[in-house]
């Protein structure tokens, strides 16, 4: 069975809930287990927490769940770069697999909604990114 850490954003909560479902829903449909949450303020904050899971020995991946919507500012792209580069960075430090399960940016709240899957693909990838290796 492959443990899994799941951190999970709270901005747009109404999205990310039904995100962390979805992704509960891809771990059991998987026969994995997640073993610890984390609820972070916001993608940025992610690499953090998903850092400290990925931490634990007894955490065979991460996944992370989280939606960017855009605003009037170019803010929503600088917050995906860094929340990418962070979460790509603590996959190769700490040798373990974190799926990028963050939708965005660049899109409407209402786009947001539409994309709630991207909870069971995080899920998904870290599976199989565990199968993988």
């Amino acid at each position: 069975m492959t443990a899994l850490g799941l951190v999970v954003s709270r901005f747009n909560r109404e999205v990310t809930e039904q995100m962390e479902e979805r992704a509960r829903e891809a771990a059991a449909d998987r026969g994995a287990e997640i073993v610890e949450t984390l609820r972070v303020p916001g993608a940025y904050d992610s690499p953090l927490a998903a850092d400290r899971l990925a931490r634990q020995e007894e955490i065979d991946a991460v996944a992370v769940v989280g939606t960017i919507v855009t605003g009037d500012t170019d803010h929503d792209r600088v917050i995906a770069d860094a929340a990418a580069q962070g979460l790509t960075d603590v996959s190769l430090d700490r040798d373990t697999p974190v799926a990028f399960g963050v939708s965005g940016p660049g899109m409407s709240g209402a786009e947001a909604r539409e994309r709630v899957d991207k909870g069971a693909e995080a899920v998904n990838a870290a599976v199989e990114m565990v199968q993988a290796l």
